[in-house]
């Protein structure tokens, strides 16, 4: 059923780069819930495996004494939905974690898995991408911290060189104190469907909540990697909040969204769809922060 060559176990992340250097070509694995998956189709036959998964020191969120948000590698998506930082802090990461599969695949797939893999649909990228958040990976040379802008090359394709693996997701206190986030994923069903588009939306208000002082946008699937609406991103700030804001800011983003057309979208759809949900998550993300549109 499985065609796996060797499965090595690291109890530390120093073990699992010391074996990563040692099997260069072996795979990591860490809740395997898309790993197993593509072992039994075939895609990985005879893989050499080196599973991370027993090492604790990657599980959990903590507050750093900086306010940095730490989130190890091997946190699951139940443990982040369920965790009272994120619920405080940055409660749309937990909602948009909270779409991904069903609950088994929620209580065993990984956060780190889930960037790792590359892809755009993932439901945790756009979300971090619109937190700017920076990616920790740990290899022969040591650690190392880029965005996860930088992160994503192509599609399924990161920044992982040999030896190296992701071992914490940080989200820098300027990045979430004072925002306020959405997310909205939109798929043929409810539930255990990957996201036709995604979207995230962060939004930080001024004291007297009339005006847009900063905003983020981030997408899935609107390109081969996820991305930021950069465009939508400049048409917002300094803009009072109002309806026209909305408008503009949704529209604009089709300045920056790359989507193509496939099986399950076409691209047309897509960008009507885009547009749609950015004013949705906008509207949203300024309620959340106290806004009221006029």
């Amino acid at each position: 059923m499985y065609d796996i060559k060797a499965l090595y176990e690291a109890r530390s992340v120093e073990e699992a780069v010391s074996l990563l250097t040692e099997h260069p070509e072996a795979q990591i694995i860490a809740g395997g819930s898309d790993v197993l998956v593509q072992i039994r189709e075939g895609k990985r036959a005879g893989a050499e495996l080196v599973s991370i998964y027993g090492i604790d020191a990657l599980r959990g969120v903590r507050l750093e004494e900086d306010g940095t948000i730490r989130i190890g590698s091997l946190t699951s998506f139940s443990h982040i939905e369920a965790d009272t930082i994120i619920k405080e802090k940055i409660p749309v990461l937990g909602e948009a974690v909270g779409k991904v599969g069903g609950p088994q695949i929620r209580n065993i797939g990984t956060i780190g898995g889930n960037t790792c893999n590359g892809v755009t649909s993932a439901d945790s990228a756009s979300t971090l991408f619109a937190w700017d958040a920076i990616i920790e990976i740990t290899g022969p040379e040591g650690v190392r911290r880029i965005p996860i802008q930088d992160f994503y090359i192509k599609a399924g394709k990161v920044d992982l060189k040999p030896g190296e693996l992701q071992t914490g997701i940080l989200i820098p206190k300027k990045s979430w104190e004072g925002y306020t986030g959405h997310y909205i994923k939109y798929a043929m069903r409810e539930a255990m469907d990957i996201a036709n588009l995604g979207c995230s939306v962060n939004v930080k208000l001024s004291e007297d909540k009339r005006t847009i002082e900063d905003a983020r946008i981030a997408y899935g699937v609107a390109g081969p990697i996820p991305l930021r609406a950069v465009s939508a991103e400049e048409t917002a700030k300094g803009r009072p909040v109002d309806k026209k804001t909305v408008d503009e800011f949704a529209a604009a983003v089709l300045n920056d969204i790359h989507p193509r057309d496939s099986w399950r979208a076409a691209k047309a759809f897509r960008e009507h769809i885009a547009v749609v949900i950015a004013g949705r998550a906008f509207t949203q993300a300024v309620i959340l922060g106290g806004g009221v549109l006029s």
